[in-house]
Protein backbone atom coordinates (compact mmCIF):
# COMPACT_ATOMS: atom_id res chain seq x y z
CA UNK A 1 0.00 0.00 0.00
CA UNK A 2 1.96 3.02 -1.27
CA UNK A 3 1.57 6.50 1.31
CA UNK A 4 0.47 4.30 4.23
CA UNK A 5 2.00 5.35 7.77
CA UNK A 6 1.68 2.54 10.22
CA UNK A 7 2.58 2.77 13.46
CA UNK A 8 6.34 1.95 13.36
CA UNK A 9 6.87 5.48 11.28
CA UNK A 10 4.33 7.39 13.78
CA UNK A 11 6.24 6.40 16.70
CA UNK A 12 9.52 7.60 14.68
CA UNK A 13 8.13 10.74 13.32
CA UNK A 14 7.05 11.44 17.53
CA UNK A 15 10.55 10.40 18.57
CA UNK A 16 11.86 13.18 16.02
CA UNK A 17 9.19 15.79 16.78
CA UNK A 18 10.44 15.85 19.55
CA UNK A 19 14.52 15.61 19.65
CA UNK A 20 13.74 18.69 17.26
CA UNK A 21 11.16 20.77 19.31
CA UNK A 22 12.33 19.20 23.13
CA UNK A 23 9.24 17.99 25.71
CA UNK A 24 9.00 22.21 26.85
CA UNK A 25 7.32 23.58 23.49
CA UNK A 26 5.27 20.38 22.66
CA UNK A 27 2.39 21.05 24.68
CA UNK A 28 2.58 25.29 23.27
CA UNK A 29 2.29 23.12 19.70
CA UNK A 30 -0.43 21.03 20.30
CA UNK A 31 -2.39 24.13 21.67
CA UNK A 32 -1.64 26.44 18.94
CA UNK A 33 -2.55 23.53 16.32
CA UNK A 34 -5.89 23.24 18.92
CA UNK A 35 -6.40 27.10 18.39
CA UNK A 36 -5.41 26.96 14.64
CA UNK A 37 -8.00 24.00 13.85
CA UNK A 38 -10.65 25.20 15.81
CA UNK A 39 -10.36 28.77 14.03
CA UNK A 40 -10.38 26.71 11.14
CA UNK A 41 -13.26 25.08 11.31
CA UNK A 42 -15.39 28.19 12.66
CA UNK A 43 -14.33 30.12 9.90
CA UNK A 44 -15.69 27.03 7.44
CA UNK A 45 -18.79 26.65 9.19
CA UNK A 46 -19.52 30.06 10.00
CA UNK A 47 -19.52 29.79 13.46
CA UNK A 48 -17.77 33.03 14.82
CA UNK A 49 -16.30 34.25 17.61
CA UNK A 50 -19.18 36.68 17.82
CA UNK A 51 -21.68 34.01 19.01
CA UNK A 52 -19.62 32.72 21.89
CA UNK A 53 -18.80 36.00 22.83
CA UNK A 54 -22.81 36.30 22.94
CA UNK A 55 -23.32 33.57 24.69
CA UNK A 56 -20.86 34.68 27.60
CA UNK A 57 -22.39 37.63 27.97
CA UNK A 58 -25.31 36.00 28.32
CA UNK A 59 -23.69 34.18 31.42
CA UNK A 60 -22.18 36.61 33.11
CA UNK A 61 -23.85 39.16 35.48
CA UNK A 62 -24.57 42.30 35.17
CA UNK A 63 -23.56 45.03 37.43
CA UNK A 64 -26.07 47.56 38.47
CA UNK A 65 -23.91 49.73 41.08
CA UNK A 66 -20.39 51.55 41.07
CA UNK A 67 -18.43 52.10 43.61
CA UNK A 68 -16.20 55.00 44.32
CA UNK A 69 -12.57 54.79 44.24
CA UNK A 70 -11.22 56.19 47.09
CA UNK A 71 -8.38 58.47 48.19
CA UNK A 72 -5.47 56.98 49.62
CA UNK A 73 -6.42 56.57 53.46
CA UNK A 74 -4.12 59.38 55.74
CA UNK A 75 -2.09 56.10 57.03
CA UNK A 76 -0.79 55.62 53.98
CA UNK A 77 0.28 59.30 53.44
CA UNK A 78 1.91 59.14 56.79
CA UNK A 79 3.77 56.61 56.18
CA UNK A 80 5.36 57.99 52.45
CA UNK A 81 5.90 61.17 54.87
CA UNK A 82 8.26 59.07 57.20
CA UNK A 83 9.91 57.77 54.44
CA UNK A 84 10.79 60.35 52.74
CA UNK A 85 12.19 62.56 56.08
CA UNK A 86 14.47 59.03 56.55
CA UNK A 87 15.60 59.15 52.95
Amino acid sequence: MPGFIGVPELMLLGLVVLLVFGPKRLPEMGRSLGRGMREFKDSVTGDGRVEREEKKDEELPVATTTVPVAAAPPVALAVSREREDVA
